[in-house]
């Protein structure tokens, strides 16, 4: 199978610069990566992609199987790797796409050089000592909301995580990213997303990290970022200032700016 046509894989920048992979969250596609990739590419390879599934994917290749487990998304991002031939790879993952990224690294060593996460959540759920931002309950409602009516789940919650509610265009665009996903799969993803739980993979992470949270969020509460930043050894964790889920739509020069330190900090 074409991988590249599979994933709709995107590149853009200077030919030998640093690579840059890009990969959004759930109910999203390349596209929420459109007011940072032309200035990341000014100085790095970036590679976009969207997850078998989502966006302008092959939707022949998506089976439940597969994507039933975040480990079926780090497979697309190691297959891409291997496609294209990157290596040295700076993984920029947003939200569920930053634990799809250390497995991914863990896979493939010798691909992924570094991690950027952006809005990080290894588990939704609390549990004594641990604060995910969400109850069993909670998640147990969302989940029943969004198979009875994802249209209507999608109209409801989009503006939530986006946050930024004087700025109602962004929940709108992120609405209509939500509502442009077959309900099917966007299921089985917010299944995989909402109920997983990556707390031991972070101790698999040895490559430098960047865990990049927003000053109020509320699917990735700053808790979250700091448990992340102290299970990963050596990490960096960096607080936008900046609300809400999505700070590269809402704050986008801040969110440059930031991976590129971080990459640059790395050569």
């Amino acid at each position: 199978m074409d991988i590249v046509s599979r994933n709709n894989v995107t590149v853009t920048g200077p030919q030998g610069a640093p690579v840059l992979l890009l990969a959004h969250g759930f109910g999203c596609d390349q596209n929420m990566w459109r007011l940072v990739a032309p200035a990341l590419a000014e100085n790095h390879r970036v590679v976009q992609f969207d997850y078998v599934g989502s966006g302008r994917s092959d939707l022949s290749a998506w089976s439940e199987a597969r994507y039933a487990a975040l480990d079926g998304y780090a497979q697309d991002v190691v297959e891409i790797c291997e496609a294209l031939d990157l290596r040295e790879v700076r993984f920029v993952g947003h939200s569920v796409s930053a634990m799809v990224g250390v497995l991914a690294a863990a896979a493939a060593p010798d691909r992924i050089a570094s991690l950027i996460m952006i809005g990080p959540s290894p588990c939704y759920v609390d549990s004594p000592g641990y604060r995910g931002g969400f109850s069993a309950d909670d998640i147990d409602e969302l989940l029943e909301s969004l198979e009875a009516n994802y249209l209507g789940w999608s109209a409801a919650m989009a503006p939530v995580i986006m946050g930024n509610p004087d700025r109602p265009e962004l929940g709108e665009e992120l609405t209509n990213s939500f509502c442009a996903t077959d309900p099917a799969i966007a299921r089985v993803f917010a299944r995989t997303t909402f109920l997983s739980d990556s707390r031991d993979d972070l101790k698999t992470v040895s490559v430098p990290t960047l865990v990049l949270e927003c000053s109020q969020d509320v699917i990735a509460p700053r808790e979250v970022g700091a448990y992340v930043h102290a299970a990963v050894p050596g990490s960096r964790l960096v607080t936008l200032d900046a609300t809400g889920h999505c700070p590269q739509l809402s704050a986008p020069e801040a969110t440059v700016a930031a991976i590129a330190d971080f990459v640059g900090n790395q050569q």
